[in-house]
C-alpha cells in the first residue's frame, strides 16, 4: 500500500532492534486484511526511553511492541498496565489511550499468550504435565506463570542462581494463590540431577535462556545427555540458530523440539488483533510463518 496521511504508524521499541522480524510479520499480516499501517523498528538508546514514549504519543503513533530491555522499565510512563502484564511486571505491547484525559499508552503482555498458543498448536500439553523451565530471567518467569496459570502438575524452575529461581517462584506462587495454583518449585541449575532419580514419566522442557543463540550455537544450557532421556517435549524460545544444540540433545534421546519461532509469531498475532480490531486468519498466520522460516533458513 501507498503511505499517506491516512496511513496509521506502529513501531517496536527496544536496544537492539535492527535484528527484528516483527516488521515481516506486521507488514504480511497488513497486505493480507487491506489494513492501511507501516510497522517501524525503534532503536532507542539509553537514557533515551521516556523522551520516546512521549514522542511516539505526540506523533500519533498508534501502538507498539516493546522488546529488551525496556519491558519492564516502560512500567512506571504507562498510563495503565493491565491485569496479565501487571502480574508478570512486564509489558510487550503498546495500545494508545483513547481516553480524553490520558495522555500515553496502555500496557499488555502477549508473550504469554503467544507461548501458549504455539505450544498448543503444536500439540505440547501444560495441564497436568511437570515442567522444567531453565532460566528465572523475564521469559523463564513468564514461562513459569503461563505453566502454573494452565495447571502443569508441577513446574521446576532452574536457574544458575537458585536465589533468583527462589524469588522468582515464590512471586508467581504468591500471585497465584487465590487460584489455588502453587505448584511452582525452585532449584539450582546444577542440581538438575535431583530431577532423574527415580523419574517415571518424562518431562516438558522449556528453555528460557540465550545460552546457543548465534553465533554461540555450540553451547547448551545443560551438556549431560542422561538428561534428555528425561525429556519428552523439548521448546527452546531461541529461533537464531533454526535448531540449537538443546534441540538436537532432545531429538537424539527421542523426544520432539521446537525452537521459539511460533512464539514470535502469535505474540505478533495477538497484539496486531488488538491494534486493529481483527482476527487474523489461521491461514494468514500459517503464510507469515512460512515467510519467517524462508528467512531464517
Amino acid at each position: 500500500m501507498q503511505i499517506n496521511g491516512k496511513t496509521k504508524v506502529y513501531g517496536i521499541i527496544g536496544n537492539p532492534v535492527e535484528h527484528t522480524l516483527s516488521p515481516l510479520i506486521h507488514g504480511t499480516f497488513a497486505d493480507a486484511l487491506g489494513i492501511d499501517l507501516v510497522y517501524v523498528p525503534f532503536h532507542v538508546a539509553d537514557g533515551q526511553f521516556e523522551a520516546a514514549l512521549k514522542g511516539a504519543y505526540g506523533l500519533n503513533i498508534q501502538g507498539m511492541n516493546v522488546t529488551v530491555p525496556y519491558k519492564n522499565a516502560v512500567i512506571p510512563f504507562l498510563t495503565e498496565v493491565d491485569t496479565r502484564a501487571e502480574m508478570l511486571g512486564a509489558v510487550n505491547t503498546l495500545v494508545r489511550d483513547g481516553r480524553d484525559d490520558r495522555a500515553g499508552f496502555i500496557g499488555h503482555n502477549t508473550d504469554t499468550s503467544g507461548l501458549w498458543r504455539a505450544m498448543e498448536e503444536d500439540g505440547v500439553p501444560i495441564k497436568n504435565e511437570e515442567v522444567i523451565i531453565l532460566g528465572a530471567g523475564g521469559v523463564g518467569r513468564a514461562a513459569a506463570f503461563m505453566c502454573a496459570n494452565g495447571d502443569a502438575k508441577k513446574v521446576y524452575l532452574l536457574n544458575r542462581s537458585a536465589a533468583k529461581a527462589e524469588s522468582v517462584a515464590m512471586e508467581v506462587n504468591s500471585k497465584l494463590s487465590q487460584y489455588g495454583k502453587d505448584c511452582v518449585t525452585a532449584m539450582a541449575l546444577s542440581d538438575y540431577r535431583e530431577l532423574l532419580t527415580g523419574a517415571e514419566n518424562r518431562y516438558i522442557v522449556i528453555q528460557c535462556t540465550s545460552v546457543g543463540l548465534a553465533p554461540n550455537v555450540n553451547d547448551v544450557i545443560i551438556d549431560d545427555g542422561d538428561f534428555y532421556h528425561y525429556v519428552k517435549y523439548g521448546y527452546d524460545l531461541i529461533y537464531t540458530p533454526w535448531e540449537t544444540k538443546f534441540m538436537q540433545y532432545v531429538r537424539d534421546n527421542g523426544g520432539m523440539a521446537y525452537n521459539g519461532l511460533k512464539m514470535l509469531l502469535y505474540q505478533g498475532v495477538d497484539a496486531f488483533e488488538m491494534w486493529n480490531g481483527c482476527k487474523v486468519a489461521k491461514e494468514t498466520a500459517d503464510q507469515v510463518y512460512q515467510k519467517l522460516c524462508d528467512k531464517l533458513r
